[in-house]
């Protein structure tokens, strides 16, 4: 019996914990069912309810039976955090990042034993608590990428187990305090774009001395880099960039044995670089655009590990020294815009693999390294305004990865390797002021779009084959020793931007077919020895704005349709033209666009011009007896035909409408309220409205009430012509299959053997591009509702807004992603409501479910707004488009064309060039700035910025971009302003007439690869 009575109080002793644990978790789970609640219910969380125990829960974690751990990142909450979450008594871990929290920072006092908290990447505002230090035991926090504000607090100085403090990209605008340095166990600190009060480093920060990542990039650092960074022993990161530091780099910073990266680019440092280097483990030094002076050390030598070494913008003299070429890891060197001389370092490109050698706007002289693409990865040789000199090496020719090569302005000679021409990345070749020699090749590289060979010693002919060079944008040869014709072949370059053939030896007449020249904004043919008529193709040029015929033997009338075009120069001087100038260029503007033309004139004219209506330019007259005895036969003569044929021709057409209209199939797509007869019967040119490479548009009235609809005819030639079958059938596809309120509707599609039909919706205010950029002085059709074509800024900021929805849509919400490779301001149209819709999706593709790039046979797209990844890869993805709507952002904000800020510059380059000197105001539309919208512009103008960047993995994703925009419209004005951690941007580094972009992608962490090579856009 004494037995069982103990087995039965042991028993009953175990049992009694167990109950305990069970009780416990029964309560947390009653607590986080609670917290399910005041969270909103997200449907992100679904799997919290009462029949499973919370430990088995996705987002929770537990130790001993009791919840440690909550993570809700990326969970779509929308409200605050209730301070319920922290009677969870053992809560360590709360991990909150990604979603839309707004409101201040949260109480969570009373989680005692919290040592993990981030916030980061939410809609949080105002100030840190005065009193954070009461979470003394917190050991990660992070709360960057939010809306606070204010002064950091001193108190954030007294977390003893702190180790990482992230609070980068916040509003901050206060100051930070000397106490942070306190903080003798933080590892990591990130402090990075914030716009403090200027303050210099604290001198406290050097008691780190744990510290591994410091990242303090554009955050208003003022002063010189103290000494005492010098006991920072542990630092490996070190990034201070894009301030106003000034002074010398602290000698003993390249003694810092553990240091891997050094950025301090973009400040205003002074002196020389310290000569003696001990830290051997840099990986990477950036000391670009600042003011320092003297030598490269030569112990650069000796970095076996640097890969990336950029200096660029100083004013830095001497030579490289050899053993920066004999590097075995270096990728990136770039020391352009120096006073740098000597001879190149013969072995660069020997020893290691090469990505970008960028030596341009110094005073080297010699030769080229013959080896710069011995590694089999060289995209890039930028080496122009030296005195380098002889010939190019062979063995650029064999480089399969080159993109560009830059060596204008330098004194090389002899023939461009035969090879070079066919490297099969090539997109640019700049060789403009040498004294190179030959011909012109038949056939180049797939890609080339870029072609630069003006002041130099060319010869020959240009040859039949240049119309295979099927993707040149840009060719400028003048002054140099061309001959013989202008080849007819040149007129098939249908992605012509520009144009320049001056000073050289043509003859012949110019070539009339030019009319597929669509994309032409300058065309340069001066100076040569050209005769017969002007083309009349010109004036049919949409983009044309500079146009340049002088010094030739043009004879004959100027073509009428010339005065259509909004040109921005014209030069038709020193020819044998004759006759009555275009009304439309009887304007000062173009006032010395017609000297020595003897035999021109103008009606009233306001140039110094003989008026046609003087004796000797007034042609003689028929007497009014004989004219009037000519209108009437000619009237008695068709009134006799038409009665004659009228029976018989109404017949006729009864018939063939017949056959005509059972020729035509009608397929439709929603309900509709007319029949194809409306259709057919109304493609008159009385209807045209538009036309495009791949077609004309109609618009017709469908109803007594004025309703109209958009007709877009695609062809209309008996021999089927596949490239635009195969964008009739991607815009088919696409439009046919999705429903947006954002996205033009395709209501059919009517075929017949010979013609496509497409039939949408009708937008009434036509397109964004007719009212940013037509004529502002006069009214656009349909938009009576305003006196004149000017878009107020929140109209401007609702189309932005619309149209990224559309475009968020098609990435992120179709069941097959949509890329649309075409998105420009004239793609997006407008409905009487100014509500913008996508349109024009002939370019578009399908992206299949799980692929994140598509392979493209050509480059598609409109200059102005072509991603450079296009200049060298045959694979996108969504980022293209995402670039392409950055640069309609910019002509929302700044009311310019996307190119021809002036003859060398886009819109894009000179955005960032503002941009990098912090001048945004100055770029604004000054139309629609008002103060009221100031902060609203500046930051659709900042995301503009950030679609735009070089590198298409930096770019924001359509969802990041549409929500950036919908916050504009937030009731608290411009609180929720959320940039996500990955929107980094680098400095513009153009030069010359051309302007380049140096992309830098170091990510938070430091961890993402560069790939920062200069394209051409």
């Amino acid at each position: 019996m004494s037995v069982l009575c103990l087995s039965f109080l042991f028993l009953l002793f175990l049992s009694t914990p167990f109950k305990a644990i069970s009780q416990d978790i029964n309560a947390e789970r009653t607590l986080l069912l609670k917290l399910k609640q005041q969270l909103g219910n997200p449907p992100s969380i679904g799997s919290w309810n009462s029949s499973s125990p919370p430990c088995t829960w996705p987002e929770i974690n537990c130790t001993d039976g009791s919840v440690t751990e909550v993570h809700l990142r990326d969970k779509n909450i929308t409200v605050r955090v209730p301070p319920t979450i922290c009677d969870l008594k053992n809560l360590t871990v709360l991990d909150l990042c990604d979603n839309f929290i707004p409101g201040e920072f949260p109480i969570l006092y009373s989680c005692s034993k919290l040592k993990f908290l981030d916030l980061s990447q939410n809609y949080f505002v105002g100030p840190i608590p005065d009193d954070i230090d009461r979470l003394s035991s917190l050991v990660y926090l992070d709360i960057s990428g939010n809306n606070f504000s204010g002064n950091i607090p001193p108190s954030i100085g007294r977390l003893p187990e702190l180790k990482a403090l992230q609070i980068y990209r916040n509003q901050f605008n206060g100051t930070f305090p000397r106490e942070i340095g306190n903080l003798t166990n933080l590892e990591v600190l990130e402090m990075a774009y914030n716009k403090f009060v200027p303050m210099k480093i604290p001198l406290e920060f050097g008691q780190m001395s744990k510290l591994k990542y410091l990242w303090m990039r554009e955050t208003n650092l003022i002063g010189e880099i103290p000494e005492s960074f010098n006991n920072l022993s542990s630092l490996q990161h070190l990034d201070l960039a894009i301030n106003n530091l000034e002074g010398p780099i602290p000698s003993m910073m390249f003694s810092l044995k553990n240091l891997t990266i050094l950025y301090l680019f973009h400040n205003k440092l002074s002196g020389g670089i310290p000569e003696t280097i001990d830290a051997l483990n840099l990986i990477e030094i950036d000391l670009s655009v600042n003011n320092l002076t003297g030598s490269i050390p030569e112990d650069f030598g000796k970095l076996q590990h640097l890969g990336f070494l950029n200096l660029f913008a100083n004013q830095l003299t001497g030579g490289i020294p050899t053993g920066i070429g004999r590097l075995p890891a270096l990728g990136d060197f770039r020391v352009f815009r120096n006073r740098l001389s000597g001879v190149l370092p013969p072995e660069f490109g020997l020893h290691s693999k090469l990505l970008g050698f960028e030596v341009s706007e110094n005073q080297f002289s010699g030769q080229l390294p013959e080896n710069l693409c011995a590694g089999g990865v060289l995209q890039g040789v930028v080496a122009f305004t030296n005195n380098l000199s002889g010939q190019i090496p062979e063995s650029l020719g064999n480089c399969p990865t080159l993109r560009t090569v830059q060596l204008h302005n330098n004194k090389f000679s002899g023939e461009i390797p035969r090879h070079l021409w066919m490297a099969f990345n090539l997109s640019s070749l700049m060789l403009t002021n040498n004294s190179f020699s030959g011909k012109l090749p038949s056939r180049v590289a797939w890609n080339l779009s870029r072609v630069e060979i003006s002041d130099n010693k060319f010869s020959g002919e240009i040859p039949t084959g240049i119309a295979s060079w099927s993707n040149l944008v840009v060719f400028k040869a003048s002054n140099n020793l061309f001959s013989d014709k202008i080849p007819k072949e040149i007129t098939a370059l249908s992605r012509l931007d520009t144009l320049l053939l001056d000073g050289n030896n043509f003859s012949g007449e110019l070539p009339s077919e030019i009319i597929s020249w669509r994309s032409l904004t300058t065309l340069d043919v001066s100076n040569n020895k050209l005769y017969g008529q002007i083309p009349v193709a010109i004036g049919s040029l949409p983009d044309l704005l500079n146009l340049d015929l002088s010094e030739n033997q043009f004879s004959g009338q100027i073509p009428p349709e010339i005065g259509n075009l909004t040109l921005t120069s014209l030069n038709l001087s020193s020819n044998q033209l004759v006759g009555r100038i275009p009304k439309q260029l009887n304007n000062l503007v173009y006032e010395s666009s017609f000297l020595k033309n003897a035999d021109l004139c103008a009606d009233h004219p306001i140039l110094k011009l003989p008026d046609c209506y003087s004796e000797l330019h007034q042609p003689k007259r028929l007497s009014s007896k004989y004219l009037a005895m000519i209108v009437a036969l000619a009237i008695i003569a068709s009134t006799v035909i038409l009665i004659l044929t009228f029976f018989l021709v109404q017949d006729y057409k009864r018939r063939k409408r017949q056959e005509y209209l059972a020729t035509w199939k009608l397929t439709s797509f929603q309900r509709l309220d007319f029949t194809k007869r409306n259709i057919l019967s109304n493609l008159t040119d009385n209807n045209l409205i538009g036309s495009g490479g791949s077609g004309k548009v109609y618009q017709i009235v469908i109803s007594h009430s004025g309703e109209s609809v958009a007709v877009k005819k695609i062809w209309n030639s008996k021999r089927v012509d596949h490239k635009l079958e195969k964008e009739f059938l991607a815009e088919v596809e696409i439009l046919s299959n999705i429903r947006h309120s954002n996205i033009v509707k395709l209501l059919c599609c009517i075929s017949s053997e010979d013609s496509k039909l497409l039939v949408y919706e009708y937008m009434e205010n036509q397109s964004l591009d007719r009212w940013l950029h037509g004529n502002k002085r006069s009214s656009v059709s349909g938009t009576s509702s305003i006196h004149h074509a000017i878009l107020d800024w929140p109209r401007r900021l609702r189309i932005a807004v619309g149209a990224a929805q559309g475009l968020c849509y098609m990435h992120h919400e179709c069941l097959t992603p949509i890329i649309h490779r075409d998105v420009k301001s004239s793609n997006i149209l407008l409905d009487s409501e100014f509500n913008a819709k996508i349109a024009d999706f002939g370019l578009a593709k399908m992206l299949t479910r799980h692929a994140s790039s598509q392979t493209i046979s050509a480059i598609a797209g409109s200059v102005g707004y072509l991603a450079p990844e296009y200049a060298y890869t045959t694979k996108v993805n969504a980022k293209v488009d995402v670039y392409s709507f950055g640069v309609v952002l910019l002509e929302l904000v700044t009311g310019r064309k996307a190119n021809n800020i002036d003859e060398n510059m886009s819109l894009v380059e000179w955005a960032w060039q503002h941009f990098s000197e912090d001048k945004p105001i100055e770029i604004l539309d000054p139309e629609v700035k008002e103060p009221s919208y100031l902060e609203e512009m500046i930051l659709v103008y900042k995301v503009g910025i950030l679609c735009t960047h070089a590198s298409p993995s930096t770019r924001p994703s359509m969802n990041e971009v549409s929500n950036i925009l919908r916050s504009c419209s937030f009731p608290d004005g411009h609180a929720a302003k959320k940039v996500g951690s990955e929107f980094e941007v680098a400095p513009r580094l153009g030069r010359d007439t051309d302007a380049y972009f140096s992309s830098y992608k170091h990510s938070k962490k430091g961890s993402e690869e560069d790939d920062s090579m200069i394209y051409v856009v």
